[in-house]
């Protein structure tokens, strides 16, 4: 094959990937979107302003108002199910845009590797691996955000009601971006190549590509799990609060400013956090 023919087929590639996490990224935010826009809060009307002081809106045999704030209650199946899946749509909704520079690297280079008869394995199995590590700290964050609703700590959008729990929340997500661990774990996600030379290269086994997956996800979440636990701070259904804190996390890992903006970040963070604190006593 011609260079100019192999140009031609790595644009086409990448365009294709790009087209599919795109496609990805919209309907896990519209997902987002629709649950923000149809939650009912206990004691608000219904939308078509029936139904006095109701608990929520009931979808499909689920009461989605005590689902989304399940603290007015004890928790049922279906509640932890429908948490759960909304904090894993979340997560690929904010989090695919910050991989999608690693993505597109995997599928340049799997495409010419196929081209030299030496053929890797499918960039599907290296994004599931890296989303695999997500489900994961969504089931975590659902298991956080029940027991906080359990001990009365969370409102009806899922912030949490202690002014000082939020602002010591604030301050430990802001002395986190300072530390070693999360400039170690930065760096490998903003060096796509670093990392694969870190770890052997890419995989032509399956299960090969989809734990390298798993380690790039791992690293990532070693970079954001601090800034995703203030969604619990601004409000978990807050739909600015979510894109901002996805705007931060791909701006800590695309622009090359090194440890400058996660540090001006933290902070900032830790500096808000404290006065907060000072103001709750």
């Amino acid at each position: 094959m011609g260079d100019t023919a192999l140009e031609a087929v790595l644009r086409r590639d990448r365009a294709v990937v790009t087209a599919a996490l795109v496609v990805i990224a919209v309907l896990a935010w519209a997902y987002v979107l629709w649950l923000a826009a149809t939650m009912v809060m206990p004691g608000s009307p219904l939308p078509d302003g029936e139904g006095g002081d109701m608990a929520g809106m009931d979808m499909g045999g689920m009461d989605m108002g005590a689902a989304m704030a399940p603290g007015f209650r004890a928790w049922a199946m279906g509640d932890f199910a429908f948490t759960f899946t909304m904090w894993a749509v979340m997560m690929v909704g904010m989090m695919t845009p910050s991989v999608a520079p690693m993505l597109l690297l995997y599928a340049g280079v799997g495409r010419k590797a196929r081209a030299d008869g030496r053929p890797i394995a499918s960039t599907g199995w290296f994004f599931a691996g890296y989303l695999a590590v997500w489900v994961v700290f969504s089931l975590l964050a659902t298991g956080a955000q029940w027991l906080l609703a359990r001990l009365a700590l969370l409102d009806p959008s899922m912030a949490t009601v202690s002014a000082i729990l939020g602002g010591l929340v604030l301050i430990a997500a802001g002395l986190y971006q300072w530390t070693p661990m999360k400039g170690v774990c930065l760096r490998q996600c903003q060096a796509p190549i670093a990392f694969l030379a870190s770890h052997g290269g890419f995989r032509s086994a399956p299960l090969g590509a989809l734990r390298l997956g798993m380690d790039h996800g791992a690293y990532c979440l070693g970079c954001c799990w601090a800034l995703m636990a203030l969604l619990f701070v601004g409000g978990v259904m807050n739909v600015l609060w979510i894109a901002g804190i996805a705007i931060l996390v791909l701006l800590e890992k695309t622009v090359p400013t090194g440890q400058l903006i996660p540090r001006v970040l933290g902070a900032l963070m830790a500096a808000i956090g404290t006065w907060i604190v000072f103001q709750a006593f």
